[in-house]
């Protein structure tokens, strides 16, 4: 397991499994990319504001994070339609670039994906 910072660096989901050194099937997390970032996503937001007693003692809530949401889904896990659908009420992460039209910084991401590129920060 790497530091703190090059797991703020982290963006593809797999990066994120191989930083945390875990065992993943391919077809899963292609599947569920998104519902399992937006999960984990939640879980490290909670993270924050707590003291953990440092950098490794909060990597190791990341790690325990990210296997708790896989294996969920891994175990057919499911999100509800309210729940796909309530991400499109919110605005981004960004808090510029609620759509791809106001933000200079949009770039695909992959196969017609669109994401705002100006952020440093983990987003999810």
């Amino acid at each position: 397991m790497g530091t703190l910072a090059e797991f703020e660096q982290i963006s593809d989901t797999e990066d994120f499994f191989d930083f945390f050194d875990l065992e993943y099937d391919e077809r899963l997390v292609q599947v569920k990319r998104f519902h399992i970032m937006k999960k984990f996503g939640e879980l490290v937001e909670k993270a924050s504001g707590h003291d953990f007693g440092g950098d490794e003692k909060l990597l190791e809530y990341y790690r325990f994070a990210l296997i708790t949401v896989y294996k969920n889904f891994e175990n057919g896990y499911s999100p509800s339609a309210a729940d796909v659908w309530e991400m499109f009420d919110k605005p981004s992460a960004c808090g510029t670039c609620s759509t791809s039209t106001s933000c200079s910084s949009v770039e695909e991401v992959s196969n017609g994906v669109h994401a705002c590129v100006s952020q440093n920060s983990i987003s999810f």
